[in-house]
């Protein structure tokens, strides 16, 4: 029974991230979820629970995904290098992944409130971006607390990634690498300041 149970949840947890990535937001419901698994609406209710449990599962595995993305980010003898490749790799996220990282960040669904355990899927991605900014602050190259640093670039760079997906740093690739990094060189030089 639970090794049916298991393979339900990923079918429908593979089926919920494709019907996010080709309807949208609009079209995930647990109709569509249990259609695209090839499973009843009641086998989806009886793994997910409802609707939220399917967003609950999403949410994890977009930060679980999105760990492993930043985690592959190749160590550099450069602090300063290290922070924009972990930028880079957090903005192909968000431009990769538009619909899973508007569920992450901008929880579009009014059933779901994410709890503190929820809140904490991020941690692993918190930790990352924490020890790059340490590592920039220790190597003496960054002024300032690390935590501090690495909430504000995470949120500065998922917010320029989130307007280059709207076209709103342009409407070419060279305009919007140019700005995008603009903005992440920016934020690296407010940061050396004493």
């Amino acid at each position: 029974m639970k090794q049916r149970t298991d393979s339900l949840q990923e079918r429908g947890l593979a089926s919920a991230l494709a019907v996010l990535d080709e309807e949208g937001v609009a079209g995930l419901t647990t109709r569509a979820v249990a259609r695209r698994a090839e499973a009843s609406v009641p086998a989806i209710y009886e793994v997910f629970g409802d609707k939220a449990g399917i967003v609950r599962e999403v949410f994890f595995e977009g930060f679980r995904v999105l760990a492993e993305r930043l985690e592959a980010v190749p160590a550099t003898p450069d602090p300063l290098e290290g922070l924009r490749q972990l930028a880079e790799a957090f903005r192909r996220f968000i431009l990769d992944h538009p619909v899973l990282a508007e569920v992450m960040f901008a929880r579009p669904f009014a059933d779901f409130d994410p709890s503190q355990e929820e809140i904490r899927a991020g941690l692993q991605v918190r930790k990352i971006f924490v020890t790059h900014a340490r590592n920039a602050v220790n190597s003496g190259h960054l002024t300032g607390d690390p935590t501090d640093i690495a909430l504000v670039f995470f949120t500065i760079t998922e917010g320029l990634a989130t307007a280059e997906k709207a076209h709103r740093l342009g409407n070419s690739p060279q305009s919007t690498n140019r700005r995008f990094r603009l903005g992440i060189n920016t934020l690296i030089t407010g940061f050396t300041q004493p």
